[in-house]
């Protein structure tokens, strides 16, 4: 007479593992790690501005390209 092959874990074992992965909301499992956006691509173009808004900008010294940019960025509300 053959014997039903030994249970590795306990039915109460094996009925928790299974309620708990039933009743596993999906908020409760960890979102996947969203990879960031790379930042925008730069354009090269010809502006035309007035002088003295060009000097304000340039008597900061070096960089006074960046901060001009992110004078821009702020005025069109985008950052």
């Amino acid at each position: 007479m053959a014997y039903p092959p030994r249970r590795t874990a306990s039915a109460r074992d094996r009925a928790e593992s299974l309620f708990k992965a039933a009743t596993t909301k999906p908020s409760d499992v960890p979102a996947p790690t969203a990879r960031t956006a790379p930042p925008p691509a730069r354009e090269s173009v010809t502006l035309r501005i007035d002088s003295d808004v060009l000097a304000f900008f340039q008597d900061e010294g070096p960089g006074w390209q960046g901060r001009m940019n992110a004078a821009l960025r702020k005025a069109a509300g985008l950052g």
